[in-house]
């Protein structure tokens, strides 16, 4: 009785959705011992291989099937729509314009109080000897992180420009190095013409290091030097009879 209730089925989707938005029926699927649910599949724009999806049900002893429930559900070959994705998980490096306002998420991992001790012993030591500081400061978490970004960046020791160089960041005379746990690794590029302004790794290089020199020698670094002065001029006229 319930496999044979597919007119039933059909006019419980048609009382909710136009006759053309209920094509072909799809099967029945059997929903315990009481119960079935009858598949059509879903004509409606934007809903490409979605189904409607009718459950009937009766009671021990019933003469007829009765509608349960109704439902739009997605098929096997269904267009669903990207996973959703929290708006601040959406937010990228560079994203951010003027005018932007974009505060940390709650709880952020990479911040922490200003009056917990950080793990970075510069600035706990300078924060007890001034005695107050910022509200919150970069935790070890958020330090880490940081650190990991700018290694595998444009500006660290794995970039190409690094394995080009003739000399690293850490020796030379633009880079300057920042304050606390971070200065071992990482400073910041005063070269105007380099990487001028970006944090760069200490093994990081490029070619406008401080001690660079140019070749020694005058002309081409690849080729002797050319010099007229030793060439032989001659009169080519008098030797045709001109």
């Amino acid at each position: 009785m319930l496999a044979d209730a597919i007119d039933l089925a059909r006019d419980a989707v048609r009382a909710i959705a136009d006759e053309a938005a209920v094509g072909e029926h799809h099967g029945v699927v059997p929903e315990g011992e009481w119960a079935a649910s009858h598949r059509f599949a879903a004509s409606l724009p934007g809903y490409r291989g979605w189904e409607w999806n009718v459950v009937v049900a009766a009671c021990p002893g019933a003469a007829t099937a009765t509608v349960s429930e109704l439902a739009l559900l997605p098929g096997a070959d269904a267009l669903l729509a990207p996973e959703w994705v929290p708006w601040e998980d959406r937010i990228e490096s560079g994203d951010l314009m003027p005018g932007d306002l974009l505060p940390p998420k709650h709880h952020d991992e990479r911040l922490v109080p200003g009056y917990i001790e950080t793990g970075d012993p510069a600035v706990d030591e300078a924060a007890a000897e001034i005695g107050f500081g910022r509200p919150q400061v970069m935790s070890l978490e958020g330090r880490l992180a940081a650190a990991e970004r700018w290694t595998e960046g444009d500006f660290g020791p794995h970039a190409a420009m690094a394995a080009a160089a003739p000399g690293t960041c850490g020796t030379c005379g633009f880079y300057l190095p920042l304050a606390g746990s971070l200065r071992a690794s990482f400073g910041v590029c005063g070269n105007e013409l380099s990487a001028d302004g970006h944090v760069v790794h200490a093994r990081f290089g490029c070619g406008a290091h401080s001690d660079t020199e140019l070749p020694s020698g005058a002309g081409s670094p690849q080729y002797d030097p050319y010099d007229d002065g030793v060439v032989e001029v001659m009169d080519t006229s008098r030797q045709h009879g001109q």
